[in-house]
């Protein structure tokens, strides 16, 4: 048994017997890890896309290097995916720990990232009501994460790149590696070693390294400024730190939305336009006891897709100036109670330099 496997036992010894996959199945189901079937390569890993025995086709990630962080970040996803099942989460099948670098098997999602698909180079991407479908598929999936589980899970990384889209733009929130479990008891934030990515971070917790739900919600805003705006965090950087949610924070407070909000987003949102902007504003307030909980926010967003007298279908294609986005089919409306009324907030520039500072993952 190799030491990732003997300290993974040691860890979660009923998690890793159910979860281990052996290396000669993972061979054949990428034909000994051919290189046509390599998805991607990256400065940790490369994935490769296979099939199971049981047809199960997965995405199977493989390690680059291995050093003690990477081999604890392995562990923990293991540990957590393990436990936890929901449909806008990525599931993982199983381990091997056979070689040198371990191997992740991930059910395989199709359609890339979503921040695949904001920031690509055309006019126009994901129609509005996609957008929002997404945010709400991901805020369920983070409210699971709080309090739907044993331990309630802080997620530590929301942000467009690790959320995967299936061919009908259903989300999965991937990249559990950082993640943390919060004790049921415990009535105060973790202190931990301050880990996320430029631009996501929640100041407070950079500030402190108190770690809380309420980090999870303010990079859930800035997801939501993004798929808003269609703009990266780290967009509008200058030297005293200023970015995109400082931009956004400024445009929403004196009502210039138009300014800064993607154009298509304007054309086809209405007035959820407003309505979501609110509901951002209110997730990346400076405090974190002033930001709503993640169950607050997938009510709300559930809110704005409530079936309506009148609701409006999409068809499983939408022809969008010559691009097709694949949009499953589910019902609109133009109903939701705004989550705060006028919320802005304005960080200083010491508080904004924050978020353009690059942190390790």
């Amino acid at each position: 048994m190799s030491p990732t496997d003997a300290k993974l036992v040691s860890h979660r010894t009923g998690i890793a017997e159910k979860m281990i996959i052996p290396l000669e199945e993972l061979e054949k189901a990428t034909n000994n890890f051919d290189q046509t079937r390599k998805l991607g390569d990256g400065g940790h890993g490369v994935v490769y896309k296979g099939m199971l025995s049981d047809l199960h086709v997965v995405a199977i990630k493989k390690s680059k290097i291995m050093v003690q962080r990477e081999i604890d970040e392995f562990i923990n996803e293991v540990a957590i995916l393990s436990q936890i099942n929901h449909k806008n989460i990525v599931k993982l099948y199983g381990c091997c720990l056979e070689k040198e670098v371990p191997l992740l098997a991930y059910e395989f999602i199709s359609n890339g990232t979503l921040s695949d698909h904001l920031h690509r180079e055309s006019p126009r991407s994901i129609p509005w009501e996609a957008r929002l479908k997404i945010a709400s598929e991901v805020g369920k999936a983070i409210s699971y994460l709080h309090s739907a589980v044993s331990f309630p899970i802080i997620h530590r990384d929301i942000k467009s790149s690790n959320i995967l889209l299936d061919d009908a733009f259903t989300s999965k929130v991937s990249d559990f590696g950082t993640s943390r479990y919060i004790p049921i008891d415990q009535t105060e934030a973790t202190a931990t070693a301050v880990q996320g990515t430029r631009g996501y971070l929640d100041p407070m917790y950079y500030y402190t390294g108190r770690l809380s739900e309420n980090s999870d919600v303010y990079s859930f805003g800035v997801l939501l400024i993004e798929l808003l705006t269609r703009k990266r965090p780290n967009m509008y950087l200058s030297a005293e730190g200023e970015g995109l949610v400082l931009k956004f924070g400024e445009m929403h407070a004196e009502g210039n939305l138009s300014e800064i909000v993607d154009p298509q987003v304007m054309e086809e949102g209405g007035s959820e336009v407003q309505e979501v902007s609110d509901l951002a504003a209110s997730c990346i307030k400076m405090r974190g006891e002033e930001r709503p909980t993640m169950r607050q926010v997938e009510m709300a967003l559930e809110g704005l897709l409530a079936t309506n007298n009148e609701s409006a279908t999409y068809d499983l294609r939408g022809q969008r100036n010559g691009e097709n986005y694949a949009v499953a089919s589910y019902p609109s409306t133009r109903r939701i109670t705004s989550f705060e009324e006028g919320s802005s907030r304005r960080h200083s520039q010491e508080e904004e330099f924050i978020l353009s500072a690059t942190y390790p993952r």
